[in-house]
């Protein structure tokens, strides 16, 4: 991946072409969407929005030929979390920027790809009624709808843009300031005047229906990436390797409780700041050990 980097970087044309070259697929649109937020962060909006205007032509191509604006929502939105983190250098604000990029895309997908809701909306219907043939009598599925669904893309761009940022992120520390993102990665903490507005939204969207719930889940986006920033710090801390992280992933990904326990890390993080905690007392301990 450093590769990809260093040759996007040695100039225009380069990150040009990466950039055209993944946007022109679904399987790699992520990547150009990651090599503009690093144009962006290391030369500015204006360079990184030359390359989105180029980019953008497959990806309005995709929406033109088969309602799919998922690759454009991409691109346009990792460009503007880059914009916001270059321009306020604050990852707090970037995180919640990004709830902006997750709404906008699901009303845009409401407002200009209904067919292709329509036809998901479909598809989903055909699968649920399968798989309720085979249920017990007395269980019931509900196939979601086109506003569910709506919400659900929103939410997949809203994770997909800020993992882009973060990888363009790592790109750019790596090649120009090694160590500096795990110090930024670790330090992400949310204050509580962003905390608590977002737990506020998150259970009053979800209380207006089953079909809000992706919705819902958009204000918990900011408050995950929090708290996996928090326990990577505490895991570093404690010197823990490899196949912790890798189990921790795996819980997480397939159990709700785990992403629950993540999100209120993050808030009981932005009351308590567990880092100032712990931070002071390792350096005392190393203190003591030097003199011994």
């Amino acid at each position: 991946m450093r590769g990809i980097a260093e040759y996007v970087m040695r100039g225009r044309y380069q990150a040009l072409l990466v950039a055209l070259v993944g946007a022109s697929t679904l399987m790699f649109a992520w990547i150009s969407a990651a090599v503009i937020a690093l144009v962006t962060l290391r030369r500015g909006l204006n360079e990184g929005a030359f390359i989105l205007i180029w980019a953008l032509l497959p990806a309005g191509y995709m929406l033109a030929q088969f309602g799919d604006m998922g690759p454009l929502a991409m691109l346009v939105g990792t460009t503007a979390l880059a914009a916001v983190l270059r321009w306020a250098a604050s990852w707090p604000l970037a995180l919640m920027t990004s709830i902006a990029v997750g709404v906008i895309t699901g009303y845009a997908m409401l407002l200009f790809s209904t067919s292709y809701l329509e036809a998901m909306s479909a598809m989903f219907a055909e699968v649920f009624a399968n798989l309720q043939a085979n249920m017990p009598d007395g269980q019931t599925l509900e196939a979601p709808g086109v506003s569910t669904i709506a919400g659900m893309l929103g939410l997949m761009n809203t994770v997909t843009c800020v993992l882009c940022l973060l990888l363009a992120r790592w790109w750019q520390s790596t090649l120009y300031n090694p160590g500096g993102f795990r110090e930024e990665f670790h330090g992400l903490r949310l204050a509580p005047q962003f905390s608590v507005p977002l737990v506020l939204l998150m259970l009053g969207v979800s209380m207006l229906g089953v079909e809000y719930r992706p919705w819902a889940m958009l204000f918990a986006v900011p408050l995950s990436i929090v708290g996996l920033g928090f326990l990577h710090a505490r895991a570093a801390h404690r010197k823990l390797g490899f196949g912790w992280f890798s189990m921790f992933y795996v819980l997480w990904l397939v159990l709700d409780p785990i992403k629950l326990m993540v999100i209120g890390v993050a808030i009981a993080d932005s009351f308590i700041n567990f880092r100032a905690r712990w931070q002071p007392a390792s350096k005392d301990e190393d203190s003591r050990d030097d003199e011994t």
